[in-house]
């Protein structure tokens, strides 16, 4: 019997990584409302009480980018430059120019807008076909800013982050090991009481009972303190959760962030498309467990290179499998777009508790191969 453990870590919209990640998607999306043709990359950049936004827009949008960014911090729950960053009196820079006609050339044929390698990943383990331990990280951070929007615990802030350790045996989770949050907090309120509330309203809600036991161990803010964070406590930078966003460690990663970048970057629709592959490919039985490399080159159509690797659960050949991938899909990126509608204004819906496993998204639909 093989025995190990695995850990995911997530985090909530508050943390200051996430905030830029959903300011350049929420600036992404309002470009697409306007011209489903956009081409964006913008990143975001946040320090105290001052949000940067760089980055090259094409498009026939006209976009009030100061409005969205003060709506989007003021949505996330951040009111308090002493603790965290206001969005009343934030600074704001902005720094956009277009797209370079040297990408252009490619993009404008129908080629990738850029070199690289994407993976996607699916198993049978959970019932969104994703890695457990992840599962039950970002389904904490989901609750911990549910309990706090609710006010169910309302001396919470926004900042916060997961992570879950889960006992394997034999590929199957058996228990988990660790549970780990740190929540951004009022001064006002004990360690206490927190611990308590943190237990009581967040933990014991979301994770199943038969999943902990005695030995199971919990760890609720750990430095005793928790008060300055977002980018006060911390800088935060478009594109730095990119583990958090996919498949928490548990399956390769390609290196390219998702947020701000319009479906022409196949960093971002080329992952998904991956993702909905590698779920398919599960989800119809040809495998218990998938990973599905692509690659492409600037300017270049189709995919340079097709990998799939099963770990030995494959019900049919690999070499099947990849026929299969090849008969049924459009690989090119204009594919991509056209087979998952990626010119609509979705991506503001992927930024939080992770891209995969949210049922709404047209990558998640699962189809006959």
């Amino acid at each position: 019997m093989k025995k190990y453990y695995f850990t995911s870590e997530s985090v909530t919209e508050g943390h200051p990584d996430k905030l830029c990640d959903y300011i350049s998607d929420k600036i992404l999306d309002e470009c697409l409302k306007q011209d489903k043709n956009s081409r964006v990359a913008v990143e975001t950049f946040a320090s105290k009480n001052k949000i940067t936004i760089a980055g090259q827009i094409t498009s026939k949008a006209k976009v009030n980018i100061e409005e969205i960014v003060r709506e989007t911090i003021k949505e996330i729950g951040y009111d308090n430059a002493e603790t965290d960053i206001d969005y009343r009196n934030c600074d704001i820079d902005i720094n956009i120019t277009k797209q370079s006609d040297d990408i252009a050339l490619g993009v404008d044929i129908g080629g990738a807008g850029d070199q690289g390698i994407m993976f996607g990943f699916a198993t049978n383990e959970t019932e969104n076909y994703m890695p457990y331990a992840l599962y039950i990280a970002h389904k904490l951070s989901r609750r911990l800013t549910e309990v706090r929007k609710k006010n169910i615990l309302s001396y919470l802030r926004p900042d916060g982050k997961t992570e879950v350790t889960v006992e394997y045996e034999d590929e199957t989770p058996k228990r988990i090991e660790n549970v780990l949050i740190s929540t951004q907090h009022l001064d006002n309120i004990s360690m206490e009481q927190l611990r308590n509330d943190i237990k009581k309203y967040v933990i014991d809600d979301v994770i199943p009972k038969n999943m902990m036991d005695d030995e199971t161990k919990i760890y609720i803010n750990p430095t005793g303190r928790f008060v300055i964070g977002g980018p006060l406590g911390d800088t935060g930078l478009t594109g730095r959760k990119i583990i958090v966003d996919t498949y928490g460690g548990y399956a390769r990663h390609g290196g390219g962030a998702f947020s701000g970048k319009d479906a022409t970057k196949v960093d971002r629709s080329a992952a998904y498309m991956a993702r909905h592959i590698a779920k398919n490919i599960v989800a119809n039985g040809y495998a218990d467990k998938c990973e599905l490399q692509l690659s492409y080159a600037i300017g270049v159509e189709e995919p340079l290179s097709i990998y799939v690797n099963t770990f030995g659960t494959n019900k049919i050949d690999e070499e099947e499998i990849i026929k299969k991938i090849k008969n049924k899909f459009n690989l090119t990126p204009s594919g991509i777009i056209k087979y998952l509608d990626l010119q609509q204004p979705i991506f503001s819906k992927t930024t939080n508790y992770g891209h995969f496993g949210k049922d709404e998204l047209p990558w998640e639909k699962i189809i006959e191969m």
